[in-house]
């Protein structure tokens, strides 16, 4: 039996491929199956980085596992993956100290075609790239950001770029401009509005 299907490559605003994977859970200390079925009707965010045992991946997750409950409070779920086996995520978690109180699901993504059909494989290594996924209720895929391996991401910008698309899922007439964070001005595209965006935003 197959561990994963995928049936599309990942691209923005369409749906999110379809996946079946094992993974270890930090907090239950456990492992199991996890589907894209499961988290239909939910937020989520595909979290993927190079491999356990490295340098400034711990960094990341530790940065991630520090935003939990602004993550919850969005009613977003996280799931971290690589390629690396569930023995690997469980000695990673016990070992190294940034990992300490890491609260998600690391899934082990073994055939590799979880990180092929989100397009960061690196097939000369079998290791994934850093690559964050933004998946609505719909299975829709809102977000992605893929990153160089030595660059370390940002919790706080992901969850800025988050609170932005459900802010628009709520209000699907309305575009934020740069740096948008809650309570600030929105747009109304319209050709109204073209070449004088300023004064939309300012007046």
């Amino acid at each position: 039996m197959e561990d994963f299907t995928a049936y599309t490559i990942a691209k923005i605003d369409t749906e999110a491929p379809s996946f079946k994977a094992p993974y270890y859970d930090p907090k239950t200390d456990s492992d199991s199956v996890i589907s894209s079925e499961d988290l239909k009707g939910k937020w989520y965010i595909l979290f993927f980085y190079p491999a356990d045992f490295t340098f400034v991946c711990p960094t990341e997750m530790k940065d991630m596992a520090e935003q939990e409950a602004k993550f919850k409070e969005m009613w977003v779920e996280v799931l971290s993956v690589s390629t690396d086996s569930v023995f690997s995520h469980k000695a990673w978690i016990k070992e190294e100290r940034l990992m300490q109180g890491f609260p998600y699901k690391m899934i082990a993504d073994k055939n590799l075609e979880m990180s092929d059909v989100y397009n960061v494989l690196d097939e000369e290594s079998g290791m994934s790239g850093r690559g964050t996924f933004i998946v609505d209720p719909d299975w829709v895929l809102r977000g992605i950001e893929v990153t160089s391996w030595a660059q370390g991401r940002n919790s706080a910008e992901l969850i800025r770029k988050i609170e932005g698309l459900q802010f628009m899922r709520e209000n699907p007439s309305a575009a934020c401009p740069a740096k948008w964070t809650p309570g600030a001005k929105t747009l109304t595209p319209s050709i109204k509005i073209a070449g004088e965006v300023y004064e939309a935003l300012n007046g």
